[in-house]
């Protein structure tokens, strides 16, 4: 009774409304949120000592757009993620329509043509179409059987559109990553493994052609063999395990001669990048001087000579790695390895733990934009994959890049924090609260 007629100015609707809002946000994964911004924070460190040299302010600018980043994750977090099954047909237009609007109207920068601008910045949507095809793909394959061919071919052509868009630009990069969600949702959704070979089969067999025929004679024989046992229609899968495999090789010739010339060289190059160490191998090889002095402890913030002496161009996008291996050695590169490892540990924690099909595809389409751009970022800056122009995470100077992230960290944020147990709980004081006022 003591309810019944309390103030909005009380202290009694005061506590009421503080437990509501604790409620509200209690599976928030505030671990997760602490990561990611904590890496952010390191970026803005490491920047700000690879600009040294340059007087520029990137790190300021870091900073704040991760500032606001985390802010719109806590406000995603805030909604249901459910809501976005009803529109993710917009999300995908859009995306589609951002895409082609750089074509147009973009701005080019170093032969490439990815960005656009919008109120005096330069906004680059590929960024954000990594999401979007996320979102997409995730309300696509939630309800649907992937064990059925059909469905799979249909994910393929959705995603065929903004990955032929955003190839065109040309980014390979952002392309490859759309490649490596596809294969991601699929796995998790318990797609077949052998339809999963059968999409990656193409690319290995152009790369194995064109190094050694003989691998790639065997790779198609075993391919075949695992059609003809493990598909339906034996005779069938097996004729179009060979088919794939021998198209694969023109259409990679075909993709090759779509490649500008310093695409070329950065495939190329990595595995003997002094055959051009003023040109192509450049980069690489300056990356791993500056890895190789950092040794054990680094040389210290501010302290590194490759850095501090501006050896390595854009080294605060793509090549930020370098300047952590250099000031802060082996020990600070596996303390940075083992943040981006939690990370990926919470978005499977979450994916598992989600109480719908479509949230955990979410999570773990985010999950495969963040581990791929690790893996590969990493990769290329110690020389063991192409240079492609992937950024770290949450590292890598890019307002669009980073606001993307943490997009896509609130998604996953709202994943965790509408769960059914958390809903049910709040639902239950709610209705309490209310008929006590009643």
């Amino acid at each position: 009774m003591g309810y019944k007629n309390s103030s909005p100015f009380s202290l009694n609707y005061f506590s009421r409304y503080l437990v509501g809002v604790v409620l509200l946000w209690k599976q928030v994964d505030w671990l997760l949120l602490l990561l990611a911004f904590g890496l952010t924070v390191f970026g803005g460190l490491t920047i700000y000592s690879i600009e040294l040299a340059e007087g520029l302010n990137r790190s300021y600018q870091h900073l704040s757009i991760g500032g606001i980043g985390l802010i719109i994750a806590i406000a995603i977090a805030r909604y249901n993620y459910r809501y976005l099954l009803q529109w993710h047909w917009l999300v995908y237009l859009l995306t589609n329509i951002s895409l082609i609007a750089v074509m147009i109207a973009g701005v080019s920068a170093k032969g490439a043509q990815r960005w656009i601008t919008v109120g005096g910045f330069n906004v680059q949507p590929s960024e954000f179409a990594k999401v979007g095809v996320v979102v997409t793909l995730a309300a696509l394959l939630h309800d649907k059987d992937t064990k059925n061919l059909g469905t799979i071919i249909r994910t393929l052509a959705i995603t065929a559109i903004p990955w032929g868009l955003v190839f065109l630009q040309p980014d390979l990069g952002t392309s490859l990553v759309f490649g490596f969600i596809v294969l991601m949702m699929l796995y998790w959704s318990n797609t077949n493994p052998v339809w999963l070979l059968f999409l990656v089969s193409p690319l290995v067999s152009a790369i194995l052609y064109n190094l050694s025929f003989p691998s790639w004679f065997i790779w198609t024989l075993v391919v075949t063999g695992i059609a003809w046992l493990s598909l339906p229609v034996k005779i069938v899968s097996a004729l179009s395990a060979i088919a794939i495999n021998c198209g694969a090789v023109e259409l990679g010739n075909l993709f090759w001669s779509l490649l500008k010339d310093y695409q070329k060289d950065r495939l190329i190059l990595f595995l003997e990048p002094e055959k051009d160490p003023l040109g192509g191998g450049y980069h690489l090889i300056q990356s791993r001087i500056a890895i190789g002095s950092g040794g054990m402890w680094g040389t210290g913030l501010y302290e590194g000579t490759q850095t501090q002496l501006n050896f390595i161009p854009e080294q605060h996008t793509d090549f930020i790695f370098s300047a952590v291996g250099e000031e802060w050695g082996f020990v600070g590169c596996l303390v940075l390895l083992a943040v981006f490892w939690l990370i990926c540990w919470r978005l499977i924690w979450v994916a598992t733990k989600a109480t719908d099909n479509f949230g955990s595809l979410l999570a773990i389409g985010v999950l495969g934009i963040i581990s791929f751009q690790v893996i590969v970022n990493l990769s290329m800056t110690i020389g063991l994959a192409p240079i492609t122009g992937i950024p770290l995470p949450f590292m890598s100077y890019g307002r669009s890049s980073l606001l993307s992230s943490f997009i896509g960290i609130g998604l996953v944020e709202s994943v965790a924090n509408h769960r059914e147990v958390k809903r049910t709980l709040f639902g239950r004081i709610n209705s309490g609260i209310r008929s006590r006022d009643e």
